[in-house]
């Protein structure tokens, strides 16, 4: 399957989001609306051949509106990235407080991580797709908020080799980029896959396949 019809797998559920969006509550702010419309918008027309009118038209405001909250369609797609990393960044170190065990924390990161995206498919593709086709976007994104969420596995993997449960001559930093790589697949295959079914589900594996090959001997 072509990368770039993933996209438009999703049509149906693009115009029944977009009639949802329009009829949002009064109080929900209208930056959030705008983001939710750009995130369906992109998912189903693409980042390059979507057009901020298209956005618009998807919030149900006027185009005018979107600039009053974003200074481009790049803005957009960069304020996607931000917004739900910081999310993820707060869930994720408010799921791991009071967990002491590093491996649980391992598992706790997996199963967020892939239910966030396994919950909401036009931002997964936004994420797994969309993000990419730029090496500026890519740069820009590697710096900053994902380091930080990288950061939260990279500690949970130091910690266990501190506990003696890993072993100690992995680098904790390779070991996250490879924690996260192996989610950050099963995410992709999960957009591309014709079959339908939960994402979340593959968590489980993954740590298990991860923590045995880090297991101390």
């Amino acid at each position: 399957m072509n990368i770039h019809s993933v996209s438009r797998l999703t049509t149906p559920a693009i115009a029944r989001r977009a009639r949802a969006v329009r009829l949002a509550p009064a109080s929900a702010p209208k930056r959030d609306v705008i983001l939710r419309a750009a995130t369906d918008v992109f998912a189903d027309r693409g980042f390059f051949n979507a057009q901020v009118a298209d956005v618009a038209r998807a919030a149900g405001v006027a185009a005018g509106t979107v600039y009053l909250y974003f200074r481009s369609k790049d803005d957009l797609l960069v304020s996607i990235f931000e917004k739900t990393m910081r999310e993820a960044l707060a869930e994720g170190r408010a799921a791991v407080a009071d967990l002491d065990e590093p491996r649980e924390r391992l598992r706790q990161f997996a199963r967020l991580h892939l239910a966030r995206l396994g919950r909401d498919r036009n931002l997964a593709v936004v994420f797994q797709v969309e993000l990419r086709q730029s090496t500026k976007f890519m740069e820009r994104f590697s710096s900053t908020l994902l380091r930080d969420y990288l950061g939260l596995i990279r500690a949970a993997i130091a910690e266990g080799q501190t506990a003696g449960a890993f072993r100690s001559d992995l680098k904790p930093t390779v070991a996250a980029k490879m924690f996260f790589g192996a989610l950050d697949e099963m995410a992709t295959n999960w957009i591309l896959s014709r079959r339908r079914y939960s994402l979340e589900a593959d968590a489980d594996l993954v740590v298990d396949l991860f923590v045995n090959g880090a297991r101390a001997r």
